[in-house]
């Protein structure tokens, strides 16, 4: 936006904004166009200063305000599905007294669309714990996320394996991709097989050096053998790794 306005010389579309009363500081809100303010006030002080912020005052109610940028917010790219979700969330009882039938005929969409969005922002934060950039997170993911959260026995087990799984991630410093974290917690919440059936190989097991560096992921043992991912960017040495194929080698070998 900041290459877009340079070149155009000017801001092409105003933004909208609202009086406030009662507050020393300010004397506008902005209701849509907080992105064209920003660049604004950027090319500013960055040696632009004939730049000026255009402006459409409005004399419009809360509920209206939020419905106004909610379109303008639906034609953005950059906004992410978590973000919409989350606005939705707080207008829902902000504004419509917690009617989701009642917000979904003022913002013009169906009932199912919107449920989509408030069980996204609905997601609880034990569960969250699993995704180091909960950004990435579509309306898609809570499809399969929302049935792993009953019964209460279930509940349990993923929220359990979601917080192993945000500390072996932070661990290596490197976030799984959502489908694989997710198809990790769909395993976890399944019930534990009967006494006498073959035992899962668990959940991925990460070995780390003295300086806690991880050098090595075990992926799973079974009768075929033991998987390993050799974490050899996390920045532990080679004698590290060394090391931890010995410990490997002395559990598993016989």
């Amino acid at each position: 936006m900041i290459e877009s306005i340079k070149a155009q010389g000017r801001q092409e579309m105003p933004a909208i904004v609202r009086r406030v009363s009662g507050d020393p500081d300010f004397d506008f809100e902005v209701i849509c166009g907080a992105r064209r303010h920003w660049t604004i006030s950027w090319l500013r002080s960055h040696n632009y200063p004939d730049f000026k912020f255009l402006v459409d005052i409005r004399e419009i109610g809360d509920e209206e305000a939020f419905r106004l940028a909610d379109i303008e917010n639906r034609a953005r790219d950059d906004l992410t599905d978590l973000e919409r979700a989350r606005d939705y969330l707080r207008a829902l009882d902000a504004y419509y007294d917690g009617r989701q039938k009642t917000m979904a005929e003022r913002i013009n969409v169906s009932e199912s669309w919107l449920t989509r969005y408030l069980d996204l922002a609905r997601l609880p934060e034990p569960l969250m714990a699993a995704f180091p950039e909960p950004q990435s997170l579509t309306i898609r993911n809570v499809i399969a996320l929302k049935p792993l959260l009953k019964p209460e026995d279930k509940r349990a087990r993923v929220f359990k394996e979601a917080a192993a799984l945000g500390k072996q991630q932070a661990d290596e410093g490197r976030p799984m991709a959502v489908l694989d974290v997710i198809r990790a917690l769909t395993t976890a919440a399944a019930s534990p097989k009967k006494s006498g059936s073959p035992k899962r190989s668990g959940s991925p097991q990460t070995i780390s050096s003295s300086a806690g560096k991880a050098v090595l992921r075990i992926e799973g043992a079974d009768r075929k053998g033991v998987r390993l991912t050799l974490l050899h960017k996390s920045g532990a040495s080679r004698e590290d790794a060394e090391k931890a194929m010995r410990e490997v080698l002395d559990h598993h070998w016989a």
